[in-house]
């Protein structure tokens, strides 16, 4: 791909909400390599899909011929951003922020390619400059090109007041140091671009602002739109938690089922948006009708999981998934479900053990489940909201297969 073309491509795939100064940023581009940045927060040991959005914008920079930038918020993690929060985030350690840095870091290796070149990417902490910040002179230096006024109406802060929600002055400094990790990148590496979510948009336009006052090259905001899912269900939620892309918080089976359970009017937006395939491909694939967009969703669950665990997870798990529905078998590493011995003798009910799997997120929803028909226990239909798993329903192996529907089932066995 040539170095021109980077919001075509994120426009192509569903990707573009805003941009700054479109023209402007089209003609930087053209004329040179252009430094861009995303910064990540290192709230959890883990990244999880609802971050891939903003790793794919990365990705497509780089394809471009651009030069990515990931952030690690090394000195806004010990603030917390306020965005999309209804209460102050848990103030982490120093020694909690490192060890969810060092599990993380590896996760962008399998997106971005790091390294010397032009286009290589790096990784850059903020709390390389933010920790050496004097408060008084940053005040002087900085904080007075920013207005309470404006402040007030960014919707992290309106909304949080609006819904009389507590919002802590340190949580409030946070646009603030968001704005000068912009306005400092574009001192060290010449970048010009930060990206984000669209939720992001007043937070990043500050920087932009910021860097205009302090005296930077022109710098540019790009966002991305909200993605939800058909039914209104935000990304990478599902009953049993975050889908995380560390392979220790979520098996490279329950990855792939995350993408191969995606909704049928969903698989084309997500087949641009996750993955690499041609978008010629993609209008093949989400063209399909019926059964045949089983396929297609595959096809999805089989590249996004290659993309984020490697092509031999994604080919084991897709052969664990066939031998599952097509074969009916309960082995391999299908999500299990540890109960104590005492509980399947004295009988679990069968709305807790669909709970307990993810297959519902309420005890109402998993009776309902249950009434539908749609529940199978050891392959046998099971409508009977009141039936208890026990210990006589064990298999040979020692298991008890739980199904919900054709493409769901789950492992019940003894802790």
């Amino acid at each position: 791909m040539s170095t021109r073309d980077f919001l075509e491509v994120i426009r192509e795939r569903g990707c573009l909400h805003q941009c700054s100064d479109e023209a402007g940023f089209r003609k930087l581009t053209a004329e040179r390599i252009v430094t861009g940045y995303i910064g990540f927060d290192m709230t959890a040991d883990s990244l999880h899909i609802g971050n891939l959005v903003q790793i794919m914008m990365l990705r497509r920079l780089q394809q471009t011929g651009h030069r990515p930038i990931v952030l690690i918020g090394g000195g806004t993690t010990k603030v917390g951003d306020p965005s999309g929060r209804d209460e102050v985030r848990k103030l982490l350690t120093d020694a909690d922020i490192a060890r969810n840095m060092a599990s993380i870091k590896a996760t962008f290796g399998k997106f971005i390619r790091f390294g010397d070149g032009p286009s290589d990417g790096l990784m850059a902490n903020n709390d390389d400059w933010l920790s050496k910040l004097n408060y008084i002179e940053f005040l002087r230096d900085y904080g007075r090109h920013f207005s309470v006024n404006r402040m007030l109406s960014m919707d992290s802060v309106k909304l949080r007041l609006e819904r009389d929600q507590p919002l802590s002055f340190l949580e409030f400094n946070y646009m603030v140091l968001q704005s000068y990790d912009f306005a400092e990148l574009a001192r060290r590496y010449d970048c010009r671009l930060q990206m984000g979510g669209s939720d992001q948009w007043g937070n990043i336009v500050q920087g932009v602002d910021l860097g205009r006052r302090v005296g930077t090259p022109e710098l540019f905001a790009v966002t991305t739109p909200l993605v939800t899912t058909s039914s209104g269900a935000k990304m990478g939620k599902t009953a049993a938690g975050a889908v995380w892309l560390n392979e220790d918080r979520l098996s490279h089976y329950d990855y792939y089922q995350y993408w191969r359970n995606t909704e049928d009017a969903d698989v084309g937006r997500f087949l641009k948006i996750f993955t690499d395939l041609p978008i010629g491909e993609i209008r093949r694939l989400e063209a399909l009708k019926g059964s045949e967009i089983n396929e297609a969703k595959k096809v999805l669950a089989f590249e996004a999981t290659k993309m984020c665990r490697g092509e031999k997870a994604a080919a084991e798990a897709a052969e664990t998934a066939r031998k599952a529905f097509e074969e009916g078998e309960a082995g391999g590493v299908l999500p299990t479900v540890s109960v104590a011995r005492a509980q399947l003798d004295a009988g679990m009910p069968v709305w807790e053990a669909l709970k307990l799997a993810g297959f519902a997120s309420s005890n109402g929803e998993a009776r309902r489940l249950v009434r539908g028909g749609g529940v199978r226990i050891n392959d046998d239909a099971c409508d009977d909201e009141n039936r208890k798993i026990s210990a006589s329903d064990l298999t040979a192996e020692g298991i008890v297969k739980l199904s919900a529907g054709k493409k769901r089932h789950a492992v019940v066995k003894v802790a």
